[in-house]
């Protein structure tokens, strides 16, 4: 079977995610009526494409705008390569520097830089853009990334994305399988004919048709009616790939974003979870002891209260053990990477 693995956009508002992925893949992962209105991504986009080599490469489009990073982050989850884009006109920007953080927190190891509207600057102009790149991307996994040029104008570029894309493919490590299938849901929707249907990155185990799964929190159990991947009938599903299942015995109203797909009776949601927190070094306050926060997990976004197990205060740069203590059951397993977002002003900070 064709190596497969997933492709994920991130970058400011208005710098081309979209339609780089448009050019790359000839899918427009717009499609709700206001994103069209608007000009702007605000959902998780996805679409697929095979690289010269037979990589199957499964691509999550995110939006740009700071009133939709939590969707950035669910749309994260899983990811394998990275795609910053960063306009030539503006360089980079605050949710620029903001996904890179998401990805360096949720552990992205391979990834490349996207120059989008090089048609719009001269060439002095886009070298200075190119050293501002190296400096920001200096000690994360970005470091000495390929920067390629793109116009999605003229289209220029397209190859070398393409290329620069396969060359990361070919670093990233086989995804060890786990011990039992989880896949975090990032869309629920009903197919005419078929029932309800939720999809999401598989990120360990296997699932087959036939298999009952559970959904956490809540309890519910269904059967799995179909499985697909790119558009195609499977009967079995491993992990790492973008996954649609027809779901069995349950209503779509009962399902959404951030729920996990798992077999019954394995994982045990909970309003407090041990965590190891790092604190941004970017972050210009230290953490306090009981600070609200947005903890997203997987594809869940749930408010709480970060509990610091061995101090009052955690400054920029240092690490803890922590609990934290949600308002709603979370499901996570040991190992699991999250993200925590101060309440408000909103904003990454550890």
């Amino acid at each position: 079977m064709a190596k497969q693995l997933i492709l994920g956009t991130a970058g400011h508002i208005d710098h081309g995610k979209t339609s780089l992925i448009r050019h790359l893949t000839g899918i427009d992962t717009d499609r709700l009526k206001e994103e069209k209105a608007r000009g702007i991504t605000i959902e998780l986009g996805f679409a697929h494409m095979t690289l010269p080599d037979g990589t199957r490469m499964g691509v999550v489009d995110v939006p740009g705008h700071e009133k939709f990073v939590r969707h950035m982050v669910a749309g994260a989850t899983g990811v394998d390569i990275v795609a910053l884009v960063v306009a030539a006109d503006e360089g980079i920007m605050p949710q620029t520097r903001e996904h890179l953080e998401i990805c360096q927190l949720l552990g992205v190891k391979c990834g490349l830089v996207v120059l989008s509207k090089v048609d719009l600057v001269d060439e002095e102009w886009l070298e200075m853009v190119e050293e501002d790149i190296h400096d920001f991307t200096a000690g994360t996994f970005l470091e000495g990334a390929p920067i390629v040029h793109f116009s999605a104008l003229s289209g220029r570029g397209a190859e070398d994305v393409i290329e620069a894309v396969a060359q990361q493919a070919a670093l990233v490590e086989d995804r060890q399988a786990g011990s039992i299938f989880r896949m975090p849901l990032d869309r629920v929707f009903t197919m005419k004919g078929f029932g309800t249907v939720v999809t999401g990155t598989t990120i360990s185990g296997s699932l087959a048709l036939g298999d009952t799964v559970e959904i956490y929190p809540g309890g519910l159990t269904a059967k799995v009616r179909g499985l697909q991947v790119h558009n195609e009938n499977l009967e079995k599903v491993g992990p790492g790939l973008r996954t649609a299942i027809n779901l069995q015995g349950v209503e779509k109203a009962v399902v959404q974003r951030g729920q996990v797909l798992g077999p019954p009776e394995t994982l045990h949601p909970s309003r407090r979870l041990d965590l190891w927190v790092s604190h941004l070094g970017s972050h210009d306050k230290p953490l306090k002891n009981r600070t609200q926060v947005r903890f997203h997990v997987g594809t869940s976004e749930t408010l709480g209260r970060l509990l610091l197990l061995d101090r009052e205060e955690l400054a920029p740069g240092e690490s803890a053990p922590a609990q934290v203590l949600l308002e709603e059951e979370g499901v996570a397993l040991s190992g699991d990477r999250f993200v925590l977002r101060s309440y408000s002003p909103i904003r990454t900070i550890a």
